[in-house]
């Protein structure tokens, strides 16, 4: 079950939380991590996971780690360089309305139920795929600090309340974070995007690959569980 969604966790901590199976990929991840700023009264755990059996599953069992209030969930190939972000999301969080804050993602889920799929995308990202290659996927910015979505890129995904991640649905490394999304909306939390206009937050690093077979299949889940719940613009 959920936890209590504000009595029992720790305004003043926040967790990095990670699924980690490439030491050395997570180790420079955690070098960026802890070279932020940390402000004056947080605390901050660095919780990675390992063995795990899926991507829900592994979050759930990183979330039962630390008491924080705060906890960022990313992948282990992702570079955070925005040395102030703790103090941008709690600036965001401020707005006890926002559940989930992510980096790049959709204003309307298409019936897809894919985010890229999306007619109005918002956010940014660097991607660093291969050597000398970098793309800055920017997408269209907030007017103001940050724009209401419906979904975000898994990526990187901030909280500031516990709700359970689906590992009964989403039993592998596909859609766990859409889910996420549409599960904090379920609870009347918003999901949001910073405004990245003067600079980006993260650095992406994936090897490139086609989209794995088994997409499709929790794709099927994600609608048969959610699908009625989406509203894609045309």
């Amino acid at each position: 079950m959920e936890r209590d969604k504000k009595m029992d966790l720790d305004r003043n901590r926040v967790a990095f939380i990670t699924c980690v199976n490439d030491e050395d990929v997570y180790s420079e991840c955690l070098l960026y991590l802890q070279s932020l700023h940390i402000p004056d009264g947080m605390t901050v755990d660095y919780v990675p996971v390992r063995n795990a059996v899926s991507m829900c599953a592994g979050y759930n069992e990183g979330a039962r780690a630390t008491n924080a209030r705060y906890k960022v969930y990313l992948h282990q190939d992702v570079l955070v360089v925005n040395k102030n972000l703790i103090a941008d999301l709690l600036s965001i969080f401020a707005d006890e309305t926002v559940g989930l804050i992510g980096m790049i993602g959709c204003r309307s889920l298409p019936r897809s139920g894919v985010w890229w799929d999306g007619l109005r995308t918002y956010g940014r990202v660097l991607h660093h795929c291969e050597p000398e290659s970098v793309v800055d996927s920017h997408c269209m910015e907030p007017d103001g600090a940050y724009i209401d979505v419906e979904a975000v890129d898994g990526l990187f995904l901030a909280t500031q309340y516990d709700i359970r991640w689906r590992e009964d649905l989403f039993t592998g490394w596909h859609l766990y974070d859409t889910s996420m999304c549409m599960e904090m909306q379920r609870h009347d939390f918003k999901v949001v995007v910073p405004n990245q206009e003067e600079d980006f937050w993260c650095i992406h690093c994936p090897c490139e690959k086609p989209l794995a077979p088994e997409y499709k299949r929790y794709q099927k889940i994600f609608l048969h569980e959610y699908g009625a719940e989406l509203h894609p613009e045309v």
